[in-house]
């Protein structure tokens, strides 16, 4: 007696259909999962022999072979639970084989039966209705899979619900939709006083997408700004919100299917590990940098992280895509994110104060800055001082300029950018000017004669790199979208070299 059903293994984001063939041959009572699992799938035997055991149906004293196909992939997780269960009850009789032939199966089980979320769901979704198949996951899972699109879902609740629905006993329901939520709540830009040139910054930061580096001395409020930086930003549109929720999915934080189109905001310690930052781990796992994809990746004392963790950054950054390579797994998860970063001037904090400064300023300050590489600070492109807040400052009323205001502002740069790139029928999607590139930003961002000729002067005298050079023209470009010029004139490049220059004194 065979049977043969459909699941799926993950590699990052790639959905890999993988084929449970169950055997039930003549020979001394064994069970034996083949196929390269994992510790959890191997497991997963003596989870379904007692989930069969509460629904009364023994396992017959026979030679059960369970093969994962292909054997050469290798099979992570507890949702090959489900598929084997179902397996075993059709290579039995109890279930239709021509019938479980239509669907992927995913889902883990519990011994008393009743089935249990899995991470995945939404990838695994979509791979189903591309291949015109139907979809068998755990109930708490259903929402989720919804968001795949015209999709057939069956969400049992238990294993004995779903052996009914096949028998005609019972009927199970679709699964509810998933909630979309439309925007998160974050800090409001008017609560913070002063700063106007850090907002100025923040506001150019977000209209383009650009990487943005503030330095202060403790209590100065940069990371307030940075909290206030998702409230500025446009929400995903509905494309971008699936792709985030696919990366969530995977990493199993997408809770009861619950969409969002707010933008993420990742703010890992700094003790944070390099798997933890670029993804690996069991399983090679999106870290921060994907987690935070479309969204904010916040490091706070830039300086205190490892630097093996920063210069782990380094590619990903530049590329959009984070790369897990292991002796067993290669994978990679998309990685675009706005790297926004907040440190103070030298470990105390206080260079700039001869009164509360330490003892061997400036040389401590020198120290604490060399921890971030040149290369590194060179993908930045936005570099802005945060003094420290006055008592005055704090008793002044407040900013009348709202998030809302400066949102507004931020959402119009936004759209001319799409618009733009959209009119010139890119081979790859451009959603900002920080991802402009090669010719590409050649064509969007040459600037007037007055404007080159300042560039050109600035290259000698900040030494620029290659890299540096193109980052001032992608904030130049947005600018002078924010202005609504199609030309980028010589004050778009002053002020963008205006924060680059800032850069440059820090040993970029």
């Amino acid at each position: 007696m065979q049977a043969r059903i459909t699941t799926v293994a993950f590699q990052g984001l790639d959905v890999r259909t993988v084929t449970v063939q169950v055997l039930m041959a003549a020979g001394l009572p064994a069970f034996t999962v083949v196929g390269l699992p994992d510790k959890s799938v191997a497991e997963s035997r003596e989870r379904v022999r007692a989930a069969l055991t509460s629904l009364g149906v023994g396992l017959p004293p026979k030679r059960i072979t369970v093969n994962l196909a292909p054997a050469d992939l290798p099979k992570e997780g507890a949702h090959y639970d489900l598929p084997i269960a179902l397996g075993i009850l059709t290579a039995m009789g109890i279930l239709p084989a021509d019938e479980m032939e239509q669907y992927l199966v995913l889902g883990e089980l519990s011994l008393d039966g009743s089935c249990q979320p899995v991470s995945g769901v939404l990838p695994a979704a979509v791979e189903a209705l591309s291949r015109d198949m139907s979809l068998i996951c755990p109930a708490a899972s259903g929402s989720e899979a919804t968001w795949a699109g015209d999709l057939d879902i069956l969400a049992p609740g238990t294993l004995l619900a779903l052996i009914n629905h096949f028998k005609g006993d019972q009927v199970l329901s679709a699964p509810p939709r998933g909630a979309l939520e439309e925007t998160s709540v974050f800090p409001k830009l008017e609560d913070i006083k002063g700063q106007e040139t850090a907002k100025r910054a923040l506001e150019v930061a977000a209209a383009g997408g650009h990487n943005l580096l503030m330095s202060g001395p403790p209590g100065s409020g940069k990371s307030m700004l940075a909290a206030r930086l998702p409230g500025i930003l446009p929400p995903l549109d509905a494309a971008e919100a699936l792709e985030v929720s696919m990366i969530a999915s995977i990493s199993g934080s997408l809770k009861d299917g619950k969409l969002s189109r707010s933008r993420p905001f990742r703010d890992p310690h700094h003790s944070t590990s390099v798997a933890a930052m670029v993804g690996g781990g069991r399983g090679a796992r999106p870290g921060e940098i994907s987690l935070a994809h479309l969204g904010v990746l916040f490091l706070d004392e830039l300086p205190e992280f490892g630097r093996q963790v920063l210069e782990s950054l380094r590619q990903p950054v530049e590329t959009g895509k984070a790369v897990v390579a292991r002796a067993n797994a290669h994978v990679s998860y998309p990685a675009r994110v706005q790297l926004v970063a907040a440190m103070n001037p030298c470990r105390c904090g206080h260079l700039d104060d001869a009164e509360q400064a330490c003892a061997r300023a400036p040389k401590c300050a020198l120290e604490y800055r060399s921890k971030i590489s040149g290369p590194m600070l060179d993908r930045i492109d936005l570099f802005v001082e945060v003094p420290a807040v006055s008592a005055m400052d704090l008793t002044l009323p407040a900013p009348r300029e709202t998030s809302e205001m400066v949102s507004g502002r931020v959402r119009a740069a936004r759209d001319l950018q799409r618009q733009r790139f959209a009119d010139l029928d890119l081979p790859k999607p451009v959603r900002t000017n920080a991802e402009a590139e090669g010719e590409l930003l050649e064509k969007i961002a040459a600037p007037d004669a007055a404007g080159q000729s300042l560039l050109q002067e600035a290259i000698g005298q900040l030494k620029l790199s290659a890299r540096g050079y193109h980052r001032v023209l992608k904030v130049a470009r947005t600018l002078a979208d924010m202005e609504g010029c199609e030309m980028i004139r010589r004050p778009h490049i002053a002020e963008a070299l205006g924060y680059r220059r800032s850069l440059a004194g820090h040993g970029a």
